[in-house]
């Protein structure tokens, strides 16, 4: 079901010349590709927050511990 904000919206786009619809399409594929991209992103965050947590408190307590010393990024 169209909501009544998008159906305005595809009044307004029947208006335009057809060069004008296309262009617009084209502009709302590639936001929607970005929208469902970032959902990806999200979901994979998501699934690694809880590891991501416990490496940091592992990283705080073996600094806290003196287990750790400073990285030398010039060996990477």
């Amino acid at each position: 079901m169209v909501s009544p904000a998008f159906t305005t919206i595809l009044k307004m786009i029947e208006d335009l010349p057809e060069v004008r619809q296309n262009q617009l399409a084209d502009h709302l594929r590639e936001y929607l590709a970005d929208l469902e991209d970032e959902e990806r992103w999200d979901q994979a965050f998501a699934r690694t927050q809880d590891k991501l947590a416990y490496r940091a408190r592992e990283a705080e307590r073996q600094i806290a511990e003196g287990k750790s010393e400073p990285m030398d990024f010039s060996r990477l």
